[in-house]
């Protein structure tokens, strides 16, 4: 009868255990070290990335500070300032067509825009990663009235410390951030916030 090397030989048995999970726990060391060091640089490159874009590391605009100013061009190619709506209750919304819970807070600020307008209350979205063709046609569709601007490089979300849509800051007449409503609006979370940007004369 021809010997088997020992090298070519079935492990031993071992009494309750399946062949295969001794062949499962013979793992290369090198897989077990890519298997425990892998998801920490995942982890670490997240963070820088998060560092880098101002992602949600970055702290939201404070209620009680000064909204940060920006100007921008809206989609149809007209400048949008927040320095001109000082005097006015501003609602400024970040959304994106691709956002489902944008798609379904519009009409809450559609509705709030029209009931509010006697009380000069302006709408100004800004549209978060998104392409200016799929924004135009998204705002048509749900008829946001209100200007809505690109955003070149997030350079208005990071002052906000927005890292994605939708967010809602609201600014009383004076300029100042009164409240603020990170992730969708409800009508209950709307009439509320509002009720601290239109007492305000």
């Amino acid at each position: 009868m021809t010997s088997v090397p020992a090298s070519h030989r079935a492990p031993p048995a071992v009494p309750g255990v399946r062949a295969s999970h001794v062949r499962r726990s013979r793992l290369p060391l090198a897989y077990l070290v890519a298997a425990g060091v892998l998801p920490l640089i995942l982890v670490g490159l997240l963070v820088v990335r998060l560092a880098t874009v101002g992602g949600s590391l970055a702290v939201p605009a404070r209620i009680g500070d000064p909204a940060p100013a920006f100007t921008l061009t809206d989609l149809n190619g007209r400048p949008v300032s927040l320095h001109d709506l000082r005097g006015r209750p501003v609602i400024v919304n970040f959304w994106a067509s691709w956002c489902g819970p944008c798609v379904e807070e519009m009409p809450l600020l559609r509705r709030a825009s029209a009931a509010h307008a006697s009380d000069g209350l302006a709408v100004v979205g800004i549209v978060f990663q998104d392409r200016a063709e799929a924004a135009r046609a998204f705002a048509a569709r749900i008829g946001a009235v209100w200007p809505s601007a690109i955003d070149p490089r997030d350079a208005v979300a990071r002052a906000y410390g927005v890292d994605a849509p939708p967010a809602s800051f609201f600014i009383n007449r004076s300029g100042i951030v009164a409240g603020r409503q990170i992730g969708q609006l409800s009508a209950a979370d709307l009439e509320r916030q509002l009720a601290s940007i239109l007492e305000q004369k």
